[in-house]
């Protein structure tokens, strides 16, 4: 295996100097060394061969033995030394102090093609920050994440990606629903990979504890290898650095809204510094189109996360940031200056982001109350997001009384349709037939261009759950059938029209496929 690793964070950032592994304060040290635990029968159950080759591995390489030890925490590379990175973070809005690498440790960086990889494997056990966790993690959540990290990339959303997939042969106890009902389950691990797995956290930590001196080491490492375009760092280049992540987040998190993606846990130890999809736990995709929703169990009362408020939880997560950075600055005006940029640039970028999942890409100045309309009109009975974007790209211009007909099948249940209801549709129709007149694309030309921004396949929850519970039963072939198909969302694949459905009313209320836990 003739990979080209590099050790510039553990070389480069302080350590902590203990180096037992028991749960601790750790002050003064970006990170912790520490080994992953050995698992009993490790298992390969798939990894994702394409992105391998973006890290130097070989297809010799995946088929080997060392490779399988290596990616469940039974082998440590000679000359790497493992590390979990210490952070804090507001969860749900409140300072929770020390977090950190919990139940992730990194385990080496990788340079390919001029690109900077870090792998690291999550539930390979525990760490100086497991706090009262065991560090593992399970197949169920395991799966989800290798699913989604990669169905993402595919679908044009920053995040971090996915390797593999892997059993570790032990069993696992967890509450899935902190309901008190603990049960064994399959223990996995996923390896994770990214440029870097900083997070607002990372320089929270050092902020909260006065500890301005590694905060200051910490983002000039930051700025040297992640955003050295800035230039040498200083009071300007901060100000810079603290724009561009502004900027990063404010474009992930249009993405999210274009797809119906809900994150579900956005804490800042959960928002990547650059800009990346980070810590897939209780997401869920948006079945009926619902501004309400939530994925998040420990967030059904408050809906804090709830997918229409992303974009001010993203504002209020930079707020958090912009403390942190706060004392290398020492000057408010700018950081406020670009706090309101992300207000505006939201509001801007999110028409935009609309107006192209709707084909309008000529200015009219009543496309916002276009927009609006029917956003309500999505409201006003269950109607499935994914498939209603994706039919009224088959609308032409000259046709507006069958638009009505083409949408039918985003709902959920066409009896809900009342006469009101569906003036309303035949309403909005007629105007967007009218809006339609302006642009001078042809009915092909705009329905190539909307299919390339609305996904016709998405990784719904229930899909995953029918991947998790055949993976339960030692049947991994629909994991496989459903990373081919997340490969390309944009495209019709007829075989696979299965899969652009509805989600079925079994799901409904189904574990796994409405609401998840944290430890989900």
């Amino acid at each position: 295996m003739n990979l080209n690793l590099k050790h510039k964070f553990i070389t480069e950032l302080p350590a902590d100097p203990i180096a037992e592994n028991t749960r601790r304060q750790v002050n003064e040290a970006c990170f912790s060394y520490v080994l992953p635990k050995k698992t009993s029968q490790p298992k390969l159950i798939h990894v994702s061969k394409e992105f391998s080759k973006d890290l130097g591995f070989t297809d010799k390489d995946l088929q080997s033995e060392e490779f399988l030890k290596i990616i469940t925490g039974n082998k440590v590379l000679e000359n790497t030394k493992p590390y979990a990175m210490c952070y804090g973070g507001h969860q749900f809005g409140n300072w929770a102090g020390q977090l950190g690498d919990g139940r992730a440790i990194n385990l080496f960086d990788i340079e390919h093609n001029n690109k900077q990889w870090t792998i690291q494997l999550k539930g390979s056990g525990e760490t100086p920050y497991s706090r009262q966790g065991d560090g593992l993690a399970v197949l169920r959540s395991s799966i989800r994440e290798y699913l989604c990290s990669e169905a993402m990339h595919h679908l044009g959303v920053p995040t971090t990606r996915a390797l593999s997939l892997a059993l570790t042969g032990d069993d696992v106890l967890r509450d899935m629903l902190y309901d008190g009902n603990q049960a064994y389950e399959k223990g996995a691990i996923v390896s994770r990979i990214s440029p870097s797995f900083l997070r607002f956290g990372n320089y929270e930590i050092f902020a909260a504890r006065n500890d301005h001196k590694t905060l200051k080491t910490l983002v000039d490492y930051t700025i040297k290898y992640h955003f050295s375009h800035l230039g040498e760092p200083s009071k300007e280049t901060y100000i810079k650095f603290f724009n561009e992540v502004m900027q990063r987040t404010l474009d992930m998190i249009i993405h999210w809204q274009r797809v119906g993606f809900v994150h579900g846990v956005m804490n800042t130890d959960n928002m990547s510094i650059l800009g990346l999809t980070i810590d897939y736990g209780p997401y869920g995709w948006l079945d009926n189109f619902d501004f309400g929703w939530t994925p998040n169990t420990t967030d059904a009362q408050n809906k804090r996360y709830r997918f229409a408020n992303q974009p001010n939880i993203g504002l209020w997560n930079l707020y958090q940031l912009a403390n942190a950075l706060y004392p290398l600055i020492e000057d408010v005006e700018p950081l406020e200056a670009i706090l309101e940029n992300y207000k505006t640039g939201f509001e801007s970028k999110s028409f935009e982001m609309m107006k192209s999942k709707l084909g309008l890409f000529e200015d009219d100045e009543k496309d916002l109350k276009l927009i609006q309309t029917l956003e309500d009109n999505l409201h006003l009975t269950e109607t499935d997001m994914t498939i209603f974007f994706r039919k009224l790209s088959d609308f032409k211009k000259d046709n507006s009384i069958n638009g009505f007909q083409l949408i039918q099948d985003a709902f959920y249940s066409i009896e809900s349709i009342t006469d009101v209801i569906k003036k309303q549709w035949y309403d909005w129709f007629d105007r967007y037939q009218f809006r339609l007149e302006k642009e001078r694309l042809s009915d092909d030309e705009r329905q190539a261009k909307m299919n390339a921004v609305n996904p016709k396949y998405v990784l719904r929850n229930y899909m995953a759950q029918l991947a998790i519970d055949d993976a339960n039963k030692g049947d991994y072939q629909l994991i496989d059938e459903l990373f081919k198909l997340l490969k390309n969302p944009y495209d019709e694949q007829p075989k696979h029209e299965k899969w652009f459905s509805k989600r079925p009313e079994w799901a409904r209320h189904k574990v796994g496929c409405s609401m998840l836990s944290c430890s989900s």
